[in-house]
């Protein structure tokens, strides 16, 4: 069986999916086989894996820093929030069925068997496997019946590292305080701790270390500063939209509406990558910028209740100006469906509403139906004659007149539409930005004329960065225990 090391964090958004993917790195610099696991993920940035169905978009980032396929064995529960309080659920990539937050509580248990058959799948033939939980052990409200954190790792028998964040403040307070509320059987799956995010002079926080240590007795594993090429990284959770909200300088402005369940937002990353793009994210209350050459209308889960928002807005006012003033539109997915002038859903997949307008932009409609696209996707962009590939993760058929004009030959089959003038685009195509060729030709076409980056290559280096950062700031003789 494979060595195997968990980490749980002090709350959600410490650190740790970007720290288990530079452990990943590191260990796979070291030639060891090491593969990621996360019990249970929620979010709607989802991958298609190399082995089928869907996992959390962090796990597929995390397999391509271990230089390891993905396989849907290393999320085996991913849930993806289509309302305040209820959530579709993918169990080993493939929908389980849909529960709202107190139904899926009672559930929980009789995942917990999947959960352990994956993570015996994933540790066969590895030497090290680095497992992420989800939010924080703290919420012993939810242990009963947990799979995330605590629940799992006492069940599989997987020592615990906790992460904590210095840079939002109280760290002390949360490391001690998670050893004062937790359960005998679990404080004793932890081993230590990391201080993650510090700014500054190490050596202001060896009182702190000492304070820790006195009242818990746990070792300080590192003090790791803040991970510069984590920015570099596609974004996980919608969390990093608040930070993001808004660009910085640029030649370019692209605006992108934050709908209530915006999906797969990493498709924009590679074009915030571009020094010559401002990108800018829109969030309630603000209106679409009268200034941006582009608009893309991102992917959602939740297409008809995200297009009433869009609305209630008033960004189909805003839109409707943009186009007017000569401005483009890609739309991807959801937002692609958005364009049309119906979206029908005769099952009520999304809900009741039955069927909704759509903004009429492009001339299709869309019918929700129950069976799941679900694959990658090697395609040819029809504008721009570039190669592209990304994948699909899409209820529902388009059909309509612009059909006949797609904007791309996806795995030998048109996908999407263009608007006669040629200003609306609207694709199935999840990662068409990320095609480097793809992303110069459109950029080229507003007037950016310098060759883009390679993005691809950007987000290898920027993990052997984060791999390199670790092993100077831990603990040597942890490390030397975990990876050898």
């Amino acid at each position: 069986m494979a060595r195997a090391i968990m980490l749980q964090g002090t709350g959600s958004d410490v650190g740790k999916t970007v720290m288990v993917a530079g452990l990943c790195r590191l260990a796979a610099n070291r030639g060891l086989t090491v593969r990621p696991f996360k019990p249970q993920n929620m979010s709607n940035n989802a991958a298609v894996a190399d082995d089928g169905g869907e996992i959390g978009r962090a796990q597929w980032l995390q397999s391509l820093a271990a230089r390891t396929p993905s396989s849907v064995h290393m999320n085996p529960v991913l849930l993806k929030p289509q309302s305040e309080n209820g959530s579709q659920i993918i169990v080993q990539g493939r929908v389980f069925g849909q529960a709202k937050g107190r139904d899926y509580q009672r559930l929980k248990p009789q995942l917990l068997g999947a959960v352990l058959a994956s993570f015996e799948k994933v540790a066969d033939g590895a030497d090290l496997v680095i497992v992420e939980g989800a939010g924080s052990p703290a919420e012993i409200n939810l242990r009963a019946g947990d799979i995330a954190n605590m629940g799992f790792a006492t069940q599989a028998g997987v020592p615990v590292v906790l992460v904590g964040d210095i840079d939002r403040g109280g760290v002390i307070a949360s490391l001690v305080g998670t050893h004062a509320i937790l359960a005998d059987a679990d404080r004793a799956m932890i081993s230590g701790y990391i201080i993650n995010k510090f700014r500054g002079d190490v050596s202001l926080f060896d009182n702190g270390i000492r304070a820790i240590e006195s009242f818990t007795g746990w070792p300080c594993f590192g003090v790791v500063p803040w991970l510069s090429g984590a920015a570099r990284l596609p974004a996980e959770d919608s969390v990093v939209l608040e930070r993001l909200a808004k660009g910085g300088g640029g030649a370019l402005k692209i605006a992108v509406p934050v709908l209530p369940r915006i999906a797969n937002f990493d498709d924009l990353d590679p074009l915030r990558a571009e020094p010559d793009v401002e990108l800018v994210f829109v969030r309630s209350g603000e209106r679409l910028p009268a200034d941006a050459s582009l608009i893309v209308l991102p992917g959602s889960k939740s297409t008809i209740s995200d297009l009433a928002d869009f609305r209630a807005q008033g960004w189909d006012r805003d839109l409707e100006m943009h186009i007017r003033r000569g401005g483009r539109v890609i739309g991807i997915c959801g937002g692609y469906q958005m364009l049309g002038r119906t979206v029908h859903d005769p099952l009520g997949l999304e809900g009741g509403t039955l069927a909704t307008p759509g903004l009429a932009l492009l001339d299709v409609e869309t019918e929700m139906a129950p069976e799941k696209t679900v694959r990658n996707s090697h395609a040819r962009s029809t504008e721009y004659d570039a190669p592209l590939a990304g994948y699909q993760i899409h209820l529902g058929m388009t059909r309509g007149p612009d059909c006949g004009r797609p904007s791309a030959i996806v795995d030998g089959v048109p996908d999407g539409a263009l608007s006669a003038n040629g200003l609306i685009m609207g694709t199935y195509l999840h990662g068409l930005f990320a095609s480097d060729a793809y992303r110069t030709r459109l950029l080229q076409s507003f007037g950016l004329s310098d060759e883009r980056r390679n993005y691809r290559e950007s987000v290898d280096k920027a993990l052997d960065e984060i791999a390199g950062e670790l092993e100077r700031y831990l603990d040597p003789s942890w490390l030397a225990g975990l990876v050898g």
